[in-house]
């Protein structure tokens, strides 16, 4: 059976009340024992003194040596009242009591035993029982003129009223602890309810298991998170941000420093200085790019700091670039099929008619354009996928109409890097489709595709008998976005111009309304293997 979490208003009640009787006991024992050392110090100080007093007195002095005996009962009541103590006794040299409160005990022994230190000329202090009770008492010798003890005198004080002064401590003690319990019982509520506001409510074991939730969350993401509080002090780093920091060569150990101090260039600052989300946003970090998106955190109404997602821009590239090149694939092949299609229906027509001699001449101009065609591709082209995809738009632009001429003047060996052949797609694909669109309006549709290559690179030339494009379309046209053909346009010559970048190539375009188009391409371009 799982085991029932106590809440946290009666976790802090429980240990507020702990606290303050654990506290309230400890202190009781310490006064207790305090209170005790002083009264008992006070009284015995007190008999010290009535018992020297009454010792120095000339009434007793003189009762003693035979002269006016009686007055020394009176004098003695006259100071156990005055005083307040429990009895005054004037014993002679014998511990005959010469007074006493209780006048039928006077000529009787002192009671006790603890009269003979005093009776040898010394100050005695004791606690012992007596007819009265029992008692602090105070013995003092009494000395006459000549210095000779004559007598002693003792006064006692009740040990009754030493155990009253402490009950009175206790019970002021108690009185006090139930303030304190109460008191603490109201603070630990009002701190309960201020703790549970703070936390939305929630109880210690659900936080637990949100933060065990978000470090899972946190650590499992491909995407880099880093945090930072108000101070732009680096709170949180995931895996994956680690990952890409240690590739842009940063340091591993990020948490607390000042992300300033960290990434120079970064802009969580920023975010948190007008508390505004940047969206999108690309960045680089010691060569290494990164797309990032940054948002404050708020919490009632305040920036409490920034958290910044982001990703390598080169994984995105990467996802983007298979897109492309799959996406131009299957146009290609959609292209292949659908004019394969209609030759069929072209054969199935002459057959059915019985024109065999038509069908005999179009399947031989078939297959010598198809020769011709493949042959100067894969003569010349060495790398299959290439090859395949340049195949794939002569019979997009023969679908649209449109005489597309290819000519390779030098022999193109496969790449060193396979990524080259995927940048060569999107460039390649983009620029002629293009051109192939560039001349729908256009008396002649003709678009001559020249491949060139040496000394490791790799030159285009697309010619197009187009409408051509004005000077201001020509410094917009490489902007992400711009098009003059509507929205959702405008993306191929962005993608031309970044696959361009990574191939450390150019573009140089030429243009006029009216006249076609001109697009020269060049980029690096290593041979992989030789050719035998």
């Amino acid at each position: 059976m799982k085991k029932k979490q106590l809440k946290l208003s009666t976790i802090i009640i429980l240990f507020v009340c702990i606290v303050v009787l654990v506290s309230l006991l400890i202190t009781d024992l310490l006064i207790s024992r305090t209170i005790n050392d002083n009264i008992e110090s006070n009284i015995e100080e007190k008999a010290k003194i009535v018992s020297r007093t009454v010792a120095h007195s000339t009434i007793v002095k003189s009762g003693l040596e035979g002269e006016s005996a009686d007055r020394i009962q009176e004098y003695t009541q006259d100071i156990q009242k005055s005083a307040e103590v429990l009895f005054v006794v004037v014993m002679d040299m014998e511990g005959i009591r010469q007074s006493h409160p209780d006048p039928d005990r006077i000529g009787k022994h002192f009671v006790g035993g603890d009269e003979k230190g005093v009776l040898l000329g010394k100050e005695t202090l004791s606690i012992s029982e007596g007819t009265l009770g029992k008692s602090v008492r105070a013995f003092s010798p009494v000395f006459n003129d000549e210095n000779k003890q004559i007598g002693a005198v003792a006064v006692g004080i009740s040990l009754g009223s030493v155990e009253e002064a402490l009950s009175m401590s206790h019970r002021n003690i108690l009185v006090g602890s139930m303030i304190g319990i109460i008191v603490g019982i109201i603070g630990a509520i009002i701190i309960a309810r201020y703790i549970k506001k703070i936390l939305f409510g929630l109880e210690p074991i659900t936080i637990a298991k949100i933060l065990e939730e978000r470090n899972t969350m946190l650590q499992s993401v491909h995407e880099g998170v880093v945090a930072v509080n108000k101070d732009t002090s680096i709170s949180l780093v995931n895996k994956s941000a680690l990952k890409i920091f240690n590739k842009a060569g940063l340091s591993s150990n990020p948490i607390g420093m000042p992300i300033k101090e960290y990434m120079p260039h970064t802009r969580l600052e920023r975010v948190i200085a007008t508390g505004k989300p940047e969206l999108d946003e690309e960045q680089t970090i010691n060569g290494v790019s990164i797309l990032v998106n940054r948002v404050p955190l708020i919490v009632n109404d305040e920036v409490v700091g920034a958290i910044s997602t982001f990703r390598d821009k080169t994984e995105v590239n990467q996802l983007a670039e298979q897109l492309t090149g799959v996406k131009s694939y299957a146009e290609a092949l959609r292209a292949q099929s659908h004019e394969f299609m209609n030759k069929m229906h072209v054969i199935l027509g002459l057959v059915k008619m019985k024109d065999y001699n038509h069908l005999n001449r179009y399947v031989k101009e078939l297959v010598s354009l198809r020769v011709d065609e493949v042959s100067t591709v894969t003569s010349k082209v060495k790398d299959p996928a290439l090859a395949g995809f340049i195949m794939g738009k002569l019979s997009y632009a023969r679908e649209k109409n449109v005489a597309l001429t290819i000519e390779c003047h030098d022999f193109i060996p496969e790449p060193k890097d396979p990524t080259v052949t995927h940048e060569l797609i999107t460039v390649i694909g983009n620029l002629l489709d293009n051109s192939v669109e560039a001349t729908t309006n256009s008396d002649e549709k003709e678009v001559l595709m020249e491949l060139f290559y040496e000394d490791e690179q790799f030159e285009m030339v697309v010619t197009d008998t187009g409408e051509g494009m004005a000077d201001e379309m020509l410094e917009n046209i490489f902007t992400k976005g711009y098009s003059s053909k509507g929205e959702g346009r405008g993306y191929g010559l962005f993608l031309v111009k970044e696959s361009l970048r990574k191939l450390n190539g150019t573009l140089h375009l030429e243009s006029k309304v009216g006249s076609g188009s001109t697009m020269i391409v060049q980029a690096s371009y290593k041979e992989g293997k030789k050719s035998d």
